[in-house]
């Protein structure tokens, strides 16, 4: 059975580890040797793209990227329709999408594995960056502590995931004008993970090894962006902030940033952030995850 990636949960404990441990090796099998992914973008991207093409070129293959507008998803032509072609071409097919239906559509209709690059509900291959880079910061990840800030979105739900179903504890500090969205918290539950929701930044970082932020307004959200300001107003994660957790807490960010909206210049220009290993491990997750999945089509 062809396997995909759609979302973190979509692989066991056991499967994530084995992925990652794909994603560290220095030099990976060339399993593309010879064959292309195929990588649509509805979404533009900058890491994305070039970690994601530069995992396909270390694994021997040939990526092949195409803008959502010379596709046309189910406007030229249906996801179906468009899932069955490249898996005429290509081994594997990954697809950064605006709404999370059209990826599984793909998935559905594909041949081939398929793999989110990022939809409006998921961003795995992120959270197995974020997690590759907690990893080399921290050591064992068992009974540490991370608190996301900010927006409960798609890049919540894959940390919480990844990082939870490791054995962190995993905070979330939103104003209540923005919650948790009630299917995050359940699908979240369902994976095992015990997610804690704090209405105040200050008490959900005591103690955290990690703070995480992204944007408050993504893209596709540029009309709401005054509103958003305003509805995150105490939010931003500063100097001040990174005191109260402690000495040792480290700073993540997905990127882009917005600097001095959801995290102070000094913050993520500043000697606790690791937004550019994070960026860096971009490109291994992007390989150990086109690694399992083409292992997994083989068996």
């Amino acid at each position: 059975m062809t396997r995909h990636l759609l979302e973190i949960d979509d692989l066991s404990r056991d499967e994530l580890l084995h992925l990652i441990a794909l994603a560290e090796q220095p030099s990976p099998r060339r399993c593309l040797d010879g064959r292309g992914v195929g990588l649509v973008f509805e979404k533009p991207s900058l890491r994305t793209r070039h970690s994601t093409e530069m995992a396909v070129h270390q694994l021997g293959g040939h990526p092949v990227t195409v803008q959502g507008v010379e596709v046309g998803i189910d406007t030229r032509e249906t996801a179906e329709d468009i899932a069955r072609t490249l898996s005429c071409y290509h081994a594997a097919i990954g697809c950064r999408v605006f709404e999370h239906g059209k990826i599984e559509r793909v998935a559905a209709a594909a041949s081939v594995p398929v793999v989110n690059l990022l939809s409006d509900e998921a961003h795995p291959l992120q959270a197995i960056a974020d997690v590759l880079t907690l990893r080399q910061e921290l050591g064992g990840l068992e009974g540490r502590t991370i608190t996301y800030v900010g927006d409960p979105n798609n890049v919540l739900q894959s940390l919480a995931l990844a990082t939870g179903m490791l054995g962190m504890q995993v905070r979330v500090a939103c104003p209540a004008s923005h919650p948790v969205p009630e299917l995050m918290l359940d699908r979240i539950a369902a994976s095992g993970v015990a997610l804690e929701v704090f209405d105040r930044p200050t008490a959900a970082v005591a103690g955290a090894d990690a703070i995480y932020a992204d944007v408050w307004t993504s893209m596709g959200q540029e009309l709401e962006a005054v509103q958003r300001r305003h509805d995150f107003e105490g939010f931003t994660i500063d100097e001040a902030l990174l005191e109260a957790a402690g000495p040792d807490v480290i700073f993540l960010h997905c990127l882009p940033a917005h600097r001095d909206e959801e995290v102070s210049a000094a913050v993520i220009d500043g000697p606790r952030s690791r937004v550019w290993e994070q960026a860096t491990n971009r490109m291994h997750a992007a390989r150990g995850a086109l690694l399992w999945l083409l292992e997994g089509a083989a068996r």
